[in-house]
């Protein structure tokens, strides 16, 4: 990115000064200069148009992770007042809805298992459902389907996925309000029908972990985490249902926009008034999404302890949290010091409130809510914990991932499947892939330094590190 472009605001913090006769909210980017140095050019082109955006609250804003997406950059967080005209966006949602990250905490040690690794690794290949148009056992009617649009992971768990626990443990208690299945299409539901528990491909992944590094005791403690100890996460949406809702409403949206007069800097970013019917009918299909990837990963949790039962017997393994990345949520937050309701779009960001939050469980109301940022391949994870100055600064908002630092097709030029898979191996990371080519498209090193990406995310005051979990097994699309 061209850093003469940005203000310095702090070390961690940038903004793009307004031309003479430009019309826009503000725009910031929060991150170390080294990774905004990073970034595509197109990241601040894609926020500064969100700034344009009718009914914009505060700033557009892009996390630490920030890179090149569909409408609005991935890492991109923007807040509207659906009183003042304010809109919902696909694009700022994203493709693949709820797309979203959850971590399981053992009672395993990884002394205790050491052995057993590449067991471990071969059992879950197998039982895991895992790669472009996979599908999992499950072949669900269409008001079976409906029902998933409805109830989320409390199907899920009422259906013998998962346990009751569980629920107190995921966002929106596994169950997502505003879901019409009405609102979604039969080709959305039709792609969906065989692919609950199922995890994906691209950076999908389930990866088990050691706890390597704990840099704040007292949340660690609140978490049920400690050094040597093995976790589990696992990262994955709402595979072909969301694709298609995303897709469609696009479409819908656009006719929508253009329709009641909005004028669009890019056509990527179509989008409608929160009160319009298209408004609508989008988030409901929307947050029917949401419930797919919420039931999605409860079924995937179920499968995951199944294989961990049958080689460890006396293993549990805990939900600690879960949490989605690719939502637009009503939420309310101070602005200027007056509660307001605003409709929060976080693509390739995740929600991250402070200590005292009402929508946080018990158990971590005295720290803060669990923030997982996923790291590339091979290279390892973060789980930090909301703060309070986040709601200020960015809607209670977080870094999701260590982010794209190249394409795709770059790093299929860089890295071949077997060759990474192998020097992995010899680092201590057993991978398992249906895909030598998604392999290489997912090398770590086509991502940004995921420690770099979490501690500009805390000394960003948008969430602060907790513990760093180094990766032993993973398992790919």
């Amino acid at each position: 990115m061209d850093m003469s472009r940005l203000r310095k605001l702090n070390d961690y913090c940038w903004t793009a000064p307004l031309t003479p006769g430009e019309e826009r909210g503000p725009v910031l980017l929060y991150g170390s200069e080294p990774l905004l140095v990073s970034m595509d050019d197109k990241v601040l082109e894609q926020i500064t148009n969100v700034a344009r955006l009718p009914g914009l609250v505060g700033a557009a804003m892009t996390m630490p992770d920030a890179h090149w997406g569909y409408g609005f950059p991935i890492g991109g967080v923007a807040a509207f007042d659906a009183d003042q005209g304010g809109i919902i966006s696909a694009g700022g949602v994203g493709f693949d809805i709820s797309c979203g990250i959850r971590t399981l905490r053992s009672n395993l040690m990884l002394h205790e298992v050491d052995g057993k690794l590449g067991a471990l690794a071969d059992a879950l290949y197998h039982r895991i459902p895992a790669g472009v148009g996979e599908e999992g056992e499950l072949k669900l009617s269409t008001a079976e389907l409906d029902a998933v649009l409805l109830e989320g992971a409390e199907w899920a768990v009422r259906h013998g996925y998962g346990d009751p626990e569980d629920l107190e443990y995921i966002e929106e208690r596994g169950r997502m309000g505003g879901a019409h299945p009405e609102s979604v299409s039969d080709l959305a539901k039709q792609r969906q029908r065989g692919e609950m528990g199922t995890l994906g491909s691209g950076n999908h992944y389930l990866e088990v972990q050691v706890v390597d590094r704990i840099h704040d005791a007292q949340a660690a403690t609140a978490y049920g985490l400690q050094k040597g100890q093995l976790v589990i996460t696992i990262h994955c949406g709402s595979r072909g249902l969301g694709h298609q809702i995303g897709t469609e409403y696009l479409l819908s949206l656009a006719k929508a926009g253009g329709r009641l007069g909005i004028t669009l800097p890019e056509r990527e970013l179509a989008c409608a008034p929160i009160h319009s019917p298209e408004g609508q009918q989008y988030i409901g299909a929307m947050n029917a999404a949401i419930n797919v990837a919420l039931a999605n990963r409860e079924m995937l949790t179920q499968l995951t302890r199944e294989v961990f039962g049958r080689i460890f017997p006396d293993s549990r393994l805990e939900l600690l949290y879960d949490v989605s990345h690719n939502t637009c949520k009503a939420e309310s937050h101070k602005v200027d010091g007056v509660e307001r309701k605003l409709w929060v779009h976080r693509k390739g960001a995740t929600r991250a409130f402070g200590p005292g939050h009402s929508a946080l469980p018990e158990r971590y109301q005295a720290v803060g809510q669990p923030v997982i940022i996923g790291g590339s391949m091979g290279t390892g994870s973060y789980i930090l914990a909301g703060m309070a100055e986040s709601e200020e600064r960015a809607f209670s908002s977080a870094s999701h991932g260590a982010g794209r630092a190249m394409s795709r097709h770059q790093a299929l030029k860089q890295w071949h499947g077997r060759e990474l898979i192998d020097e992995l191996a010899g680092r201590g990371v057993l991978i398992r892939t249906r895909s030598m080519r998604g392999a290489a498209e997912e090398a770590p090193g086509a991502y940004k330094d995921v420690d770099l990406v979490a501690e500009a995310t805390e000394k960003a005051g948008l969430a602060r590190r907790v513990v760093f979990l180094r990766p032993k097994v993973c398992i790919k699309g």
